[in-house]
């Protein structure tokens, strides 16, 4: 069964361009997905909007969207308001900037979708624009309407294909200092930094998703077949906590090494042997 596009419009550069048509790369439906049931009859519940002061149920033509001000006042916004408020699609994907694929901070991207010609007649011109932006070694910027919001789109190839990313405003990403003021400056020592080099390059590799296993979707699954099959689930393996005593003998054990005797035995050991001669 063929993918079902979610968005068709005209992929351009200038004049030149072709019909696309956008799909979503991202498929949430394999997730284990659970409805909510009353325990007493085994029925499933639904939910209800009731007005927060008398309790009663309000009908779906009777809900609208409000906005609260800072002055505690509650503006109305009527569906058509808001239909007439947003910007209509022209169906135009413009590549108005390119920039090179290893200048792109990941922080902005959101979420990929696939981008294919929409017809046959669209096939040549959109090989045209992919393998030039793939020799070039660039990705592009781009504006649309999608899912009736203006959005900002990097647009890079991959394969025969490109990728169609929506991107975070700059609004919407967190300054980083909120997170990583706090943290103080700390000086290195040269050996943990060695040690730190050399464990990082033992475990260089390639990024191969396939070999990453969704650990709490597993268990989920798991735990429904046990259920159906009427037997006690699989118990986890409890990982053993780490008799470590140092960040130095930490870093020498995952090199391989073994780790020095730490400082406080050693003195307990010399307060021991100055406690039988006092005695």
């Amino acid at each position: 069964m063929s993918a079902r596009a979610i968005w068709k419009g005209h992929l351009a550069i200038g004049d030149l361009g072709c019909a696309v048509a956008l799909y979503s790369a991202v498929n949430a439906q394999e997730r284990t997905s659970f409805h909510i049931i009353n325990r007493d009859t085994g029925n499933r519940v639904r939910r209800e909007y009731v007005d927060e002061d008398s309790g009663r149920p309000v009908g779906k033509d009777d809900l609208v969207k409000g906005y609260d001000t800072t002055e505690g006042q509650t503006v109305i916004l009527e569906p058509d308001e808001i239909r007439d408020a947003v910007p209509e699609s022209d169906k135009r994907l413009e590549l108005s900037a390119f920039l090179d694929c290893d200048k792109i901070d990941t922080l902005y991207l959101e979420r990929p979708y696939f981008l294919a010609p929409a017809d046959r007649q669209s096939v040549e011109a959109y090989a045209l624009i992919r393998s030039t932006m793939e020799t070039q070694g660039v990705a592009a910027i781009a504006r649309t309407v999608l899912f009736r919001r203006v959005r900002s789109v990097l647009v890079r190839p991959q394969g025969r294909g490109l990728i169609a990313t929506t991107l975070n405003y700059d609004y919407e990403v967190r300054d980083p200092a909120e997170s990583f003021s706090d943290i103080s400056k700390v000086r290195i020592d040269k050996e943990m930094m060695d040690l730190a080099r050399h464990i990082i390059s033992t475990k260089m590799g390639e990024f191969d998703p396939g070999q990453y296993e969704d650990r709490y979707e597993a268990a989920l699954t798991e735990l429904v077949k046990a259920k159906i099959a009427g037997r006690k689930p699989k118990k986890l393996p409890k990982r053993k906590p780490e008799n470590v005593t140092s960040l130095l003998d930490a870093l020498r054990k995952s090199a391989g090494g073994k780790e020095e005797k730490s400082a406080p035995k050693r003195e307990t050991a010399a307060a021991t042997t100055k406690q039988k001669k006092a005695s």
